[in-house]
């Protein structure tokens, strides 16, 4: 349920920041069954419906997924356009050898391209990409607004952006699993304690309205939030106006 797309290692000696890619090279071979476990599989259908959110008129569209971690959005979204390049990027190293070992496995090398990278500066060139996904990443940005602002750089004018977060759940049910079940199980299972980060970092991210007043403060029009499972997550489209003059 969380995909890091922040700055990968800390001073030496010191404990990974929470939430960086130095945090996630710890948990990255166990990753993708947490997910799995700790969201009770939902985390699948929710991102193939971000998947669906930025469907691009091109006929070979180049996409770019962000916080790419273990590449399930990525092979999801070459799955789902069958003459897309994809780019995914993230900051973990141990992450995105998960990936590349999953995109060989499928056979997708030449498709699927995985590397590192920052999504608050991108090296990308101005409209290079007809459509951009982040799944459980923005979160962990510590400037969500040069992270935003990045994504309608690189995206071509009307390309869409969707990003998949979790968030605090209306519902008292699914607020003790997130607060408590989640970080304690988590922990449990990977034998590590990057999961109980995770409460804190829910609390600290914006209601999704002013996270939609974000999206248009950065240049994505007609910014919008669709609710997940009570409020365990929420998916949010934007179209991009593409690169501002300079």
């Amino acid at each position: 349920m969380d995909a890091a797309p922040g700055t990968a290692t800390g001073p030496s000696g010191e404990p990974p920041r929470p939430g960086s890619g130095a945090m996630f090279d710890r948990i990255a071979r166990r990753y993708d069954l947490l997910n799995r476990v700790l969201s009770m599989g939902l985390d699948q259908s929710w991102r193939r419906r971000l998947v669906a959110a930025v469907e691009s008129r091109e006929t070979t569209p180049q996409m770019l997924d962000l916080a790419t971690g273990t590449a399930d959005v990525a092979l999801s979204l070459a799955r789902a356009y069958k003459s897309a390049q994809i780019v995914g990027s993230d900051p973990s190293e141990g992450m995105l050898e998960v990936g590349r070992q999953k995109v060989r496995e499928l056979g997708l090398e030449a498709r699927v391209r995985l590397e590192s990278g920052d999504a608050q500066q991108l090296s990308y060139e101005d409209g290079a990409f007809d459509g951009v996904t982040m799944a459980f990443g923005i979160r962990n940005v510590p400037d969500r607004m040069a992270a935003l602002r990045e994504m309608c750089r690189v995206t071509r004018p009307g390309a869409r952006v969707g990003i998949l977060e979790l968030g605090e759940p209306g519902n008292p049910l699914a607020r003790f699993h997130v607060h408590h079940v989640v970080p304690r199980l988590g922990a449990f299972l990977s034998g590590a304690r990057e999961y109980r980060y995770l409460q804190s970092s829910i609390a600290a991210f914006p209601p999704p309205d002013a996270f939609v007043q974000l999206m248009a403060e950065a240049g994505l029009e007609d910014a919008r939030f669709e609710v997940m499972f009570m409020g365990v997550a929420h998916l949010y489209v934007g179209t991009s106006r593409g690169p501002r003059p300079r």
